[in-house]
């Protein structure tokens, strides 16, 4: 049966459906010893040879695989890098598959990479890649009291709330955690907003995406995860329902009514203990 080739390029995990259709406008694709590059070419995946960026592609699906990866700052969210920095393949030794990053991490952040090989489920997400909410711990410059989270997440369209801190049982947190639930779309802003209020974006976790979280996974590890559990990733409005309910027990603390009580925000260490050496000074 002919299809479209970007679609069986991403079937076979060799890029994602977006990075195939840059492959065939770029003459990296063949089919049958010719050079396709107009999108919209469809081929037999059973009878056709085609070839991408170097690669055979196999007519054979093989397993689809789905991982959730607890990357570390400084490594790009690519499974190669021209510059020569680490990249998401140094976290995946001995995966025999070969899977592709679903949306994008920068490389000062850590936290949950979703990769998979699974190219129509890569497509869907993409697409809806605007609404997936995302969760991620903030660590700001200095100290936001309760109606500063209030007022600047208003401000923003965002949800922010407090965490536990590292180190402030002990006295030394100057600079603190807190939590925002966002869409990718507002993650500029809130950069801009927090510079202009001087408490600027100092480290980025990403802890959440859509119904699943980074719970669990020590830094630079992964966990694969059940075909039906990722496809919730696809289904754009299940997360919005469901996303409060799967994330985890940690992004309840340090609530408003504590911090009413005190007079001021809660400034006790963070559950898990991603943050301990380089990250929680």
């Amino acid at each position: 049966m002919e299809e479209r080739l970007q679609k069986i390029i991403a079937r076979a995990g060799i890029a994602s459906r977006r990075h195939a259709e840059l492959l065939i406008l770029s003459g990296q694709v063949k089919v049958n010893g010719r050079v396709v590059n107009e999108l919209g070419t469809k081929a037999d995946a059973a009878k056709d040879r085609i070839e991408a960026a170097g690669k055979v592609v196999e007519a054979k699906e093989g397993r689809r695989v789905y991982i959730l990866l607890n990357k570390p700052p400084e490594v790009v969210s690519a499974m190669a890098d021209p510059e020569g920095r680490k990249t998401l393949r140094n976290c995946l030794r001995g995966l025999p598959e070969r899977v592709f990053p679903v949306g994008n991490l920068e490389y000062a952040a850590s936290g949950l990479v979703f990769l998979t090989n699974d190219g129509d489920l890569a497509a869907e997400m993409l697409k809806n890649w605007a609404q997936l909410e995302q969760v991620y711990h903030v660590k700001v410059k200095g100290m936001l009291t309760l109606p500063d989270l209030e007022r600047l997440g208003k401000e923003i369209g965002v949800r922010m709330q407090t965490v536990r801190q590292p180190d402030a049982s002990r006295g030394r947190a100057t600079n603190f955690w807190y939590e925002v639930r966002m869409r990718d779309s507002k993650k500029e802003e809130m950069r801009r907003v927090l510079v202009k209020e001087n408490h600027p974006v100092e480290k980025l976790k990403r802890i959440g995406l859509g119904p699943l979280s980074v719970e669990g996974i020590p830094r630079g590890r992964y966990r694969l995860i059940e075909q039906r559990e990722a496809e919730r990733l696809g289904k754009v409005e299940a997360g919005k329902k469901k996303g409060n309910k799967d994330l985890t027990q940690s992004r309840r603390r340090g609530d408003a009514e504590d911090a009413e009580k005190s007079g001021e925000e809660r400034n006790t260490g963070l559950k898990t203990g991603h943050y301990k050496g380089r990250d929680s000074r």
